[in-house]
């Protein structure tokens, strides 16, 4: 934790999906102004309550809840405890800030409004998503790319207009209609240039597009939106050492959590 007077509070929730974690923690270590405590799924359930909820300024997903992986076939997608959701969406409804990190998007695959309250989903199998069957999502490991910022945000003060990353990027559901997009790739977002998330994990064929054919999809890799009473931040970025270590994106993590929790401030 960070030895210096904390003006932030923030809840860092993990588990679910390996990262090295030494350069991880690095990250928040080095942030001036907030002190953290961090916490692994599923024993930070218990702190998804408004009352429980209440020493935190806001909370910051790099988790991946709901999914659990096996050797020999497809992933199972186990629903939340009842009590938890419930719990959530009361934190929503009071004001809570989130930011949620790279992975956190493919988390609670068995939950709909999950992915209402992130703005988007990364499918590891193919299945209904709003209505409609979607194929399952892409990804591909260290990418160069360039970030361009899409609007003037808090979120996004200091940054420069463009900037490099190199980082995974996912070919994932992005409910463009429903977010404020504040960052965008200039990768090519077709299935020629990513793999099958199924391929991996239902048959263990990592790096294999094979047969796969995805939709062109969204390049957003930022936004903001509003669900309930709470500001909710969605950062793609953040999958590896490159990525925790470059300045645009130790800013872009400072200034979402300054976001997400002016929501309570002004409660």
């Amino acid at each position: 934790m960070s030895n210096a007077a904390p003006e932030r509070q923030i809840l860092l929730v993990t588990k679910g999906h390996p990262f090295e974690k030494e350069p991880f923690f690095s990250l928040f270590d080095a942030m001036p102004g907030v002190d953290y405590t961090h916490v692994e799924q599923p024993a930070a359930q218990a702190l998804f309550t408004v009352e429980q909820a209440r020493p935190y300024d806001a909370f910051v997903l790099y988790d991946m809840p709901g999914i659990q992986f096996r050797p020999d076939g497809p992933p199972d997608f186990p629903e939340p405890p009842a009590s938890y959701r419930e719990h959530f969406l009361e934190l929503l409804e009071a004001g809570h800030g989130f930011v949620f990190l790279h992975h956190a998007i493919a988390g609670w695959p068995a939950w709909p409004e999950y992915a209402d309250i992130l703005g988007g989903r990364f499918l590891y199998r193919p299945g209904p998503l709003r209505g409609q069957t979607r194929q399952d999502s892409g990804y591909r490991h260290d990418v160069p790319h360039q970030v361009s910022v899409l609007a003037s945000h808090p979120v996004t003060e200091g940054l420069p207009e463009r900037f490099a990353l190199t980082d995974e990027l996912y070919l994932f559901e992005v409910f463009e209609d429903d977010v404020e997009p504040l960052l965008a790739s200039d990768y090519a977002f077709d299935s020629t240039h990513f793999y099958s998330a199924a391929k991996a994990v239902c048959e263990g064929k990592m790096y294999d597009n094979e047969g796969w054919r995805h939709e062109p999809g969204s390049p957003l890799v930022g936004w903001t939106r509003q669900h309930g009473a709470s500001r909710i931040v969605y950062l793609q970025p953040g999958d590896g050492p490159a990525a925790y270590a470059n300045p645009h994106f130790r800013r872009l993590v400072a200034n979402a959590i300054e976001w997400a929790s002016q929501a309570r401030s002004a409660r």
